[in-house]
C-alpha cells in the first residue's frame, strides 16, 4: 500500500497540486475538526465509489490511519483502484506536526 506523510500532505496543499483528499471518519469526528477533505465514512466507501478520483491521486485519511488503510484496501481489491494513498499516521499525525491545538476525537 501506497503512503504519504502529512509532511508531503502539507507540501501538495501548500503547491496546490492537483489531488483528492478523502476523510473515512464517522461524521461527528469529521465535524470536530477535518482537513477539508470528502467525508465518506468507511462503513459506505464502496457504495460511494462514484465520489473518489480515478484521474489523480487520491488521499485517505482517517484518525491514525488503520481505517484509511482498510478502505484503501477494499477500494484496491474490489474496484480496482491504483491512485490511492494512505495518510501515515492519520489526523493525529497532522495534529502532532502542525496544528497542536487542533480538537481531534
Amino acid at each position: 500500500m501506497k503512503e504519504i506523510t502529512v509532511q508531503e500532505l502539507k507540501a501538495k496543499i501548500d503547491n496546490k497540486e492537483d489531488f483528492q483528499l478523502i476523510d473515512v471518519r464517522e461524521t461527528f469526528e469529521y465535524e470536530t475538526s477535518n482537513l477539508d477533505g470528502l467525508n465518506i465514512p468507511l462503513g459506505g466507501i464502496l457504495i460511494e465509489t462514484d465520489k473518489i478520483a480515478q484521474d489523480k491521486p487520491v488521499i485517505v485519511q482517517c484518525r491514525s490511519g488503520k481505517r484509511s488503510a482498510a478502505a484503501i484496501m477494499q477500494l484496491e481489491q474490489m474496484h480496482g483502484f491504483t491512485n490511492l494513498y494512505n495518510l501515515k499516521g492519520g489526523i493525529l499525525a497532522w495534529q502532532e506536526a502542525f496544528d497542536p491545538n487542533m480538537p481531534v476525537y
